[in-house]
């Protein structure tokens, strides 16, 4: 699509009248409520499914690639914000034996066709939290910030000046972020320690990718009671999945010293990228953010439909059951909390509710991937219907965990409530409680001790051993300074030593064969 073309498709999108849009996802906020009061949504079985991000490099040098459209057609994936990535979704699965393997199976299946695929093109996808390595013969930030203005008139006969990123993929809903008159609510930049990059579109947010673990719950009505739970494990969960310590090295400030971005980086700056790219620094909380406790299931409708709007999509109709509610589902779209719940389905017997856990970044092999997905629903399952008291763990501590497991990790002071109803901040404490609930839950749905163990193992291992994807990078460049490296040739030799272990493990091993005995 060219670029005259994309922003008058932009300018569509700009003509549409946010108060009329506001106004109807309320309305259609209403229909789901009604629904839920039937019992629509109401599901007797627990349905996992995952969404899964990745992005492409030469294989080669491990340079970023951009991905030709025609290939993302050939693989079945799916479009992201970055003309670098590529996304799976899993088709939805019954939570027992059969299902998680079945998730697992459609993960390699795909995947493998997709590395065959552009193997013959001299690229390969990557499963990864944060890039690295530019393109060939360009920088990250320009990259990250290179746009164009194009001038267009909307069908109403208003004229737009239009900023398309040059690097971003063609979706209208994208690029009409940052030229909407609540663009403004966007921070289009990053902040992290000793990075600092303005653009003037989203297209920053590109440098993440993510694993996004889906649970659907029973009985609507108690979703609350779900989301809690998730909010009290999103800390934990993701001090173990960490995997995004460094940026490209160009990013950097010029007068920061490798030491000093050793001693000041965080462990998940992908966290970070998210919250600042999206959320407006002089306003709030942001949308981008660690979503508070909830009470009833009508307040978790009423928050995505009360939601600051940003982009007021036109909206087509449908035959789908969730076409009864489609400004709903579009305002979802732009509801960016780090733990959200999702009202769908393509049918009114598939109607269903669930909770997103958005929290873990891209791991290094499909079976972490899995692990999480594991562990998330194992405790869904086990801590809700054993009424765990972590539950009573005050809101703001969970928020606190969130944010210290951003910064440090496995080396977080995190705080739990054991299953015995003791507050502890010992971390094998908090695991061995964790991850044994998480088992319990499997089992609770006929995996049998052996397979739970087997899925769980690579969680496990990285508590036993300390370490965690995003402290192996660290490790890797260290000891490239040491040796006498550039904190830019030790970036790019620790991202090109990821992707061939990867290589290697990607479909049929974990990170706990990189990190040994």
């Amino acid at each position: 699509m060219s670029e005259e073309d994309l922003a008058a498709r932009v300018a569509d999108v700009l003509g549409v009248d946010a108060v009329d849009f506001r106004e109807r996802a309320e309305a259609d906020a209403e229909v789901i409520k009604d629904a839920v009061d039937e019992g629509v949504f109401d599901n007797p079985q627990a349905i996992i499914g995952l969404e899964y991000e990745f992005y492409a490099v030469k294989a080669d040098d491990c340079a970023l690639r951009r991905v030709p459209r025609r290939l993302l057609e050939l693989i079945g994936f799916e479009k992201e914000l970055g003309l670098h990535n590529a996304e799976m979704t899993t088709s939805p699965q019954p939570l027992n034996a059969h299902g998680l393997a079945a998730q697992e199976s459609e993960v390699k299946a795909r995947l493998q066709t997709a590395l065959d695929v552009t193997s013959s093109e001299r690229m390969r996808l990557v499963s990864d939290a944060l890039w690295t390595i530019p393109p060939e013969g360009e920088n990250a930030e320009t990259y990250l910030t290179d746009s164009v203005e194009r001038t267009t008139t909307d069908a109403a006969g208003t004229s737009h000046t239009v900023h398309v990123a040059t690097n971003m993929s063609d979706s209208a809903r994208y690029h009409a972020m940052a030229n909407t008159d609540q663009a403004d609510s966007a921070g289009m930049r990053i902040e992290a320690p000793h990075v600092s990059l303005q653009g003037n579109t989203v297209m920053p947010e590109s440098l993440i990718t993510s694993i996004q673990p889906h649970y659907q719950v029973a009985h609507a009505p108690d979703l609350p009671e779900y989301f809690n739970y998730a909010l009290r494990i999103a800390g934990p969960l993701l001090a173990l999945g960490v995997n995004s310590p460094f940026f490209p090295a160009d990013l950097y400030d010029d007068d920061a010293t490798a030491d000093e971005i050793l001693r000041d980086g965080w462990m998940e700056h992908r966290i970070s990228v998210f919250e600042t790219v999206l959320n407006d620094p002089t306003t709030g909380e942001g949308k981008v953010r660690f979503p508070r406790d909830l009470e009833t299931v009508d307040e978790a409708i009423d928050r995505i439909a009360g939601d600051d709007t940003i982009v007021p999509m036109p909206v087509d109709g449908g035959e789908r059951f969730d076409d009864q509610f489609p400004h709903f589902s579009r305002k979802h779209g732009t509801y960016w909390r780090w733990i959200r719940p999702v009202f769908g389905g393509p049918t009114r017997s598939a109607a269903n509710a669930r909770i997103e856990f958005r929290p873990i970044p891209s791991q290094p092999t499909v079976r972490d991937s899995v692990a999480f997905l594991a562990a998330f629903a194992g405790l869904m399952e086990s801590l809700t219907r054993l009424e765990h008291p972590v539950v009573e763990l005050d809101w703001q501590i969970a928020r606190e965990n969130f944010y210290a497991a951003m910064v440090d990790g496995l080396a977080a002071d995190l705080t739990w409530i054991t299953n015995d109803g003791k507050e502890t901040t010992d971390s094998l404490a908090l695991y061995e409680d964790l991850l044994a609930h998480a088992e319990d839950g499997l089992t609770n749905r006929g995996l049998s001790d052996e397979e739970a163990a087997k899925y769980l193992y690579p969680l496990r291992r990285r508590v036993r051993q300390v370490v965690t994807p995003a402290s192996w990078k660290r490790e890797q460049v260290e000891t490239a300074l040491d040796d006498g490296a550039t904190l830019e040739a030790a970036i790019t030799e620790m991202q090109r030593e990821y992707v061939t272990r990867q290589s290697e493990t990607l479909l049929e091993g974990s990170f706990a064969d990189w990190i040994g005995d």
